[in-house]
């Protein structure tokens, strides 16, 4: 399962508290306060590794807690410090303070952490508090209290490419045809509910990652189908390849569903159109498909690669392509 969002609550440790004792010996009867300090607590820190694919067990396991500092003890004996809690997420993920909205890290490379929730410092021991006018003290202080936040974690997938189009368009299979991934395919919209990554290997050192995204249809912006959702995983990817149904049988006209996809993305976040992008007309061994092609290089001003994901007509001249515009924007 693909979860890409997640609500937490984490609660950094307490710090433990500091002491209060005095110095007991034989032949030792002025022995001084000798209390130790407390431990301080563990922080709560959230580290990307490449090995965590999705935000489930976020959700199955809403709250965390790292562990609290012992406290001091006699003959100036400090607690042991509580261990950090350390929260694996999936390389992608955007940490937000839920409460204020606040952007705290931003997590794209193995093993980049950040401190989500500082923990409580450990009280001093009365030791701590011996002076020239006090001898004996008999205070000590608390530990402090760790700190608790509400954490919003968001996952964006990081890809190379990025095929989009309406539902249908045949995005799954041209992931499936081209390299290992086996996303859901089925003739109804919406099979893809959740973006797919895929591996595309050239030759022995050329390679990048293409993603599938789910289908975009008129309003996604605004929440229709699966919306936003997903449109946010498009600001991950280097390049935009707009895969558009050119047959006949196409639901909606190839012209009409190019600009559907590109005034979401431009509704949904203007800057992206800006990302290198190649136009794709699909399906070209159906009926119709060249004469959606003229309409769509006209109203384009360009020429379109023409393929077709079911039986590869076309495939490696435009794998090659988008691989040069992976390589210009990496």
């Amino acid at each position: 399962m693909f979860i890409d969002r997640a609500v937490i609550t984490v609660n950094a440790g307490n710090g433990g508290h500091g002491c209060i004792s005095f110095r007991r010996e034989k032949y030792v009867p002025h022995g001084g306060p000798n209390g130790g300090d407390g431990g301080n607590g563990g922080d709560v820190v959230i580290m990307g590794r490449t090995q965590v694919a999705t935000l489930l067990d976020f959700n199955r396991r809403p709250e965390y807690a790292a562990e609290n500092g012992k406290p001091g003890s006699g003959s100036n004996r400090t607690g042991k410090s509580g261990e950090d809690l350390v929260l694996e997420v999936p390389l992608g993920t955007t940490v937000f303070d839920h409460t204020s909205g606040l952007q705290l890290k931003d997590i794209t490379e193995e093993g980049q952490s950040v401190v989500v929730a500082q923990a409580g410092r450990g009280g001093k021991g009365n030791a701590r508090f011996k002076s020239a006018t006090n001898q004996a003290p008999r205070t000590a202080e608390e530990g402090g209290a760790g700190e608790s936040r509400v954490l919003r974690l968001e996952l964006r997938l990081i890809a190379d490419a990025g095929v989009v189009g309406l539902p249908n368009a045949g995005k799954s299979t041209l992931l499936a045809k081209v390299s290992a991934a086996r996303p859901r395919i089925s003739n109804h919209p919406f099979t893809t509910l959740s973006p797919n990554l895929g591996i595309v290997e050239m030759d022995d050192s050329t390679r990048f990652v293409m993603a599938d995204m789910p289908g975009l249809i008129e309003g996604a912006h605004d929440g229709r189908g699966l919306g936003d959702e997903f449109l946010r995983h498009i600001e991950r990817t280097r390049t935009i390849v707009y895969l558009v149904d050119a047959s006949s049988a196409a639901p909606t006209d190839p012209v009409k569903a190019y600009d559907t996809v590109r005034d979401e993305i431009r509704l949904y976040r203007a800057t992206l159109l800006a990302r290198p992008s190649i136009v794709v007309a699909n399906k070209l061994d159906m009926a119709g498909a060249e004469d959606g092609v003229k309409r769509l290089e006209e109203h384009l001003g360009h020429e379109v690669m023409r393929i077709s994901a079911l039986t590869g007509t076309g495939l490696k001249p435009l794998l090659w392509k988008i691989n040069e515009l992976v390589a210009a924007a990496r």
